[in-house]
């Protein structure tokens, strides 16, 4: 696979956005959460999924000047519509609102209705972390899993994230559908033609298959604890809906070019004043703790979230972001 360096992955991005009439300081700020989601290894969420991005600017689904706007308050809780802005832009705003709002009251909750696909959910947990707050987000999707016990998709996969800061930057970030698999690592696997390394869901005859194709075909994804992950699903649409306003996940149209009008969740915490050092030693000491767990597999290391990606960001900022050549031929073609 080819690399690039991110300065330049990130410049193709903007010129690609403001040929399609973002103004320049969003489109480097979008430019560079796609950038950064590349960057981190997320490749099925980045420059990989920018031309379905490009795909629904084009359909009028996704509004590239359009920003959230605030519909209410109360205390530390905020509701906005998002006016069916970029997904990754409104994703930010929020949640820079809602740490700002932590900022203030300890606390900060904004619950945003009529958006769109958020691209990696943990873009927005990091950004928290980074700034030292913890944050929690999360967003409903199209229907894209059966409900335990039913064989239609009826709930969405729903992904959710948790963000613990860590001094320097190891912050702790968990980045989770409610699926098994979410269908972007079901797509990349079966385009390396190769086996899911459990189970994801199940295949036209109704069984458990590490089949990813056949999954995607049937849209019968497994819930992550099977009726667990469906109980969470439902309950995370719910929070989401009812306290933004906005659509639950059988509302939103079923078609990934048309998946819009989405509701979703911004929480920060900022611990200032909370005995931040020693929320510090006891993280220090649960990552040295797991790091002395016995692998499975000899040499290697039991990791926590966030780990990996961290590792991957070093790396790939140092030898450049691995990209498919056939993408930034067409990201390059599109931009200059």
């Amino acid at each position: 696979m080819l690399r690039v360096p991110f300065d330049e992955l990130e410049s193709a991005l903007k010129q690609a956005l403001l040929g399609l009439g973002f103004a320049d300081a969003r489109a480097q700020l979008c430019a560079r959460l796609f950038a950064e989601v590349t960057c981190d290894g997320v490749y099925t969420h980045g420059l990989a999924r920018f031309p379905r991005f490009v795909a629904t600017i084009k359909l009028g689904v996704v509004k590239p000047e359009a920003s959230p706007s605030l519909v209410s308050a109360f205390g530390a809780i905020e509701r906005w519509d998002g006016n069916l802005g970029p997904g990754n832009l409104n994703g930010y705003s929020s949640m820079q609102r809602a740490i700002q709002l932590a900022k203030t009251n300890g606390i900060g909750a904004v619950f945003l209705a009529n958006t769109n696909h958020w691209m990696r959910g943990g873009t927005y947990g990091w950004q928290a972390a980074d700034q030292g707050l913890f944050a929690m987000c999360w967003t409903n999707t199209l229907p894209n899993v059966p409900a335990w016990g039913a064989v239609a998709p009826t709930v969405g996969n729903n992904p959710f994230v948790m963000a613990v800061p860590r001094p320097g930057g190891e912050n702790l970030v968990i980045d989770m559908a409610m699926s098994q698999y979410s269908y972007g690592t079901l797509s990349a696997y079966t385009k390396r033609d190769q086996p899911l390394p459990f189970p994801g869901g199940f295949d036209a005859e109704g069984r458990l298959t590490t089949d990813a194709a056949a999954i995607s075909a049937t849209e019968r994804a497994l819930p992550i604890g099977l009726w667990k992950g469906s109980g969470m699903s439902m309950a995370l649409d719910l929070f989401g809906a009812m306290l933004s306003g906005g659509l639950s996940a059988y509302q939103i149209p079923r078609d990934s070019l048309r998946e819009s009008g989405l509701s979703q969740a911004f929480l920060a915490i900022d611990p200032k004043g909370l005995g931040v050092d020693q929320m510090n030693a006891t993280a220090d000491a649960m990552v040295a703790n797991l790091h002395a767990a016995e692998p499975v597999e000899a040499g290697k290391t039991v990791r926590y979230p966030g780990e990996q990606t961290l590792k991957v960001r070093r790396e790939n900022m140092e030898l450049g972001v691995p990209v498919d050549e056939e993408l930034w031929k067409q990201l390059l073609a599109q931009a200059y």
